[in-house]
Formats: structure tokens, C-alpha cells, sequence
């Protein structure tokens, strides 16, 4: 059986994941300017966001992957070890303390639950280190050295290539055919500019669908019929109907923005 993870409460939607890949691809040379630009969002929007991704764990920290044999000749080893469950905890934090180990990782279940990744500057500290952690408990059942490692971005997390549309936007399904979606305005859409009002009274806004509420600079807004939508707003839609890309097509890029112009001008 799973065990059950802490919960956070923060739910990703599109913008989050993306900006979860972009940083696990390269954070060090990764700005929010540039993430912005990919998913058609302000600068500000991903900074408030990685900011709300780091409040709630789903980030945890940016880490440097170091070659410690080009550096100073250092021996990279993966200890596999069997702790007994109960004491699994207890035993990470104290050999997360040894001098040389670099990183823990503790496994759900099965032999070699334990998995520590040491750093010596020859097999001597090596050693030593292989009997710290015998004496608090972790029985090694194998020892490699590390020859190379090789991480990459969480892919579900990256741009969908057979995507059609440039906006990222979040499906969930309720009960029947009812659809929650956010959807990020496009700066030429057919609705940015328009109050709620407007949009419904001149069929930008499809009837079916119920603005609850909008996400602009961080801050949640409540949506009013006099409030203006904006480009770069992420928006969330209700629709009792479902929820395809035709149905958002006013938040999206307009493919007849001369059309839009003619119409915002009072006769």
C-alpha cells in the first residue's frame, strides 16, 4: 500500500508545471522574464508564482551538480543500505550529518531502503565513512563509485510539441460535462480590454461560460461585471457545457483583430 504524502493544498495548474521544468532544466541561467515570454504571462506573474511554489514545498531548493573527481580528484560513491522501516527517519537525519555524504534519499519499501551518496578524497575516507554508517545502524549491502549522473527535466512538466494554440490553460472535470479551465489572456485577444460586462452583452463571452475568478500580478481578483480583463490575466472559466479549444477562443490570440478594432469604437 502507498504510503500518503503531505498535501500542500496548492494546486498546479499549466503555468506552474512549465515553470517547474524550466527551472529543473537549467534554474542558474533560467530568468523570469524568459519563462514569462514561453508561457504569455508578466514577469511578475512567474516570479509571485515561484515564490507561492517555494511557500508551499513543491520547491524545495537549486542545487549545484558538481564533478568532484575534475574539481580535486574527490571519489563519488553510492552506499545501499537496509534500515529497519520503523527507524528509517531517525537514521537518515543522523547520517545526513556524517562528513562526506552529500545526499540521503530514503526509499518507500524493500532492502536497500536507504540510499547515500558520499563524497572522500581517497578510499580511506571511504572507509571511514562506510563505518559511520554501520554503527548508526545502516547495514551496506552494496558500494559503487559514481562514474557519471545524468538528471533532466520532468517531461510531463515541459511544452506539449503537439500543442495547437501558444496559451497553457488547466482542465478539470466535474460532475456530467461541467469543466473548470484557467486560461491565460493573450495580449491581441478578442476579450482583452472588455469589462465582463461588455463581453457578455457583445458575445465575446459565450454564454455558457462563467468567469470565477481572475489571477493578475499574484493576487486573486473576484470577478465583477464591471470588471476590465486584461492581457496576461489568468482566468478561471466554468462552463456547465464542457470545455474545448474553440470554446476559449476569445481569450486567445484574434485572428481578426481589424474586425475588433472596428467594433470598440463608439458609433
Amino acid at each position: 500500500m502507498a504510503s500518503q504524502r503531505p498535501n500542500s493544498g496548492y494546486r498546479l495548474d499549466e503555468i506552474d508545471r512549465r515553470i517547474i521544468y524550466a527551472l529543473m532544466a537549467d534554474a542558474r541561467n533560467t530568468s523570469a522574464p524568459m519563462i514569462a515570454e514561453e508561457v504569455s504571462v508578466s514577469p511578475a506573474t512567474i516570479r509571485n508564482r515561484i515564490d507561492q511554489l517555494e511557500d508551499n514545498g513543491i520547491i524545495r531548493g537549486y542545487h549545484t551538480s558538481v564533478d568532484f573527481e575534475h574539481a580535486d580528484g574527490g571519489l563519488s560513491t553510492l552506499f545501499q543500505c537496509n534500515v529497519p522501516v520503523e527507524n528509517r527517519e531517525a537514521i537518515a537525519q543522523q547520517v545526513s550529518a556524517i562528513p562526506g555524504v552529500i545526499n540521503v534519499r530514503k526509499l518507500m519499501t524493500g532492502r536497500r531502503n536507504l540510499h547515500v551518496m558520499a563524497v572522500g578524497a581517497d578510499t580511506q575516507s571511504l572507509e571511514r565513512i562506510g563505518r559511520a554508517l554501520s554503527e548508526l545502524g545502516a547495514e551496506i549491502e552494496d558500494e559503487d563509485l559514481i562514474q557519471d549522473e545524468i538528471s533532466r527535466p520532468y517531461t510531463p512538466y515541459g511544452p506539449d510539441e503537439t500543442a495547437t494554440g501558444p496559451t497553457p490553460m488547466d482542465v478539470i472535470s466535474l460532475t456530467g460535462d461541467a469543466n473548470v479551465v484557467e486560461v491565460t489572456v493573450s495580449s491581441d485577444s478578442e476579450i482583452s480590454g472588455y469589462t465582463l460586462e461588455e463581453a457578455g452583452s457583445r458575445d465575446v463571452l459565450p454564454d455558457d461560460l462563467l468567469v470565477v475568478a481572475i489571477e493578475r500580478d499574484g493576487t486573486v481578483l473576484t470577478p465583477r461585471g464591471e470588471t476590465t480583463i486584461r492581457a496576461d490575466d489568468v482566468v478561471t472559466v466554468l462552463s456547465r457545457e464542457g470545455i474545448d479549444d474553440r470554446t476559449l477562443d476569445s481569450f486567445r490570440e484574434s485572428t481578426a483583430e481589424s474586425d475588433l478594432e472596428s467594433d470598440r469604437i463608439d458609433p
